[in-house]
């Protein structure tokens, strides 16, 4: 019985601590997101994307394409804004946990535990850079594909900060009817070689 109690009161602490840690983690994400339109945008891309890939009339599917190169480049600029926003932030605010538990406290005896959100945020600004500058090295569409794949995994990695990876792997796959792992193949070389060596699975 007392085993019984002991357990139960380890598991209320460990979901109050829990709870408490994803509670700050998404006030911190949300105050800098505040500045930004980015969700907004990421919305527009989307539908710009679906209308134009479903366009008939050439010239109608170009302009739509062409539309959606100034959004693009806005959202861009305004994720390296942003990156730029969390890279002031205080290290032991930013770690991601690679456990299912809170570490953004025990980071100085568990680093290998987590990773830095300030350097996934990063890596997210220079892909998504990279990918608004292929104006003509490929098709529009090729663009919108690997556009979208960045920005997929750019918003696990949000999720995964939040919340943890079950979570977030779980709503990609809701929201967007894709798994983690076929994000990761879908996002340029690069990005997959900076991404899969932060999160050490390199």
């Amino acid at each position: 019985m007392e085993i019984f109690v002991l357990s139960l009161m380890f598991a209320f602490v460990g979901y109050t601590l829990k709870s408490r840690a994803e509670g700050r983690r998404i006030a911190l994400l949300g105050l800098h997101l505040g500045h930004f339109q980015i969700e907004k945008l990421m919305e527009t891309l989307t539908e710009g994307y679906a209308r134009a890939l479903g366009e008939n009339d050439v010239a109608r599917r170009g302009s739509i394409w062409q539309l959606m190169n100034g959004t693009e480049d806005k959202l861009a600029a305004q994720f390296e804004q942003l990156a730029d926003s969390m890279a002031k932030v205080d290290a032991a605010k930013t770690g991601i946990n690679l456990w299912p538990w809170p570490l953004s406290e025990a980071a100085p005896w568990a680093p290998s535990a987590c990773f830095d959100l300030r350097e996934a945020l990063k890596i997210h600004a220079e892909a998504l850079a990279r990918a608004a500058r292929q104006n003509d090295a490929i098709s529009p569409p090729s663009r919108a594909f690997t556009l979208s794949a960045e920005l997929f995994l750019m918003q696990h990695t949000c999720h995964w900060f939040c919340k943890s990876k079950t979570i977030a792997s779980a709503r990609m796959l809701v929201r967007h009817k894709t798994t983690y792992e076929m994000v990761l193949q879908s996002v340029s070389p690069e990005t997959r070689r900076a991404y899969n060596a932060l999160v050490g699975q390199a």
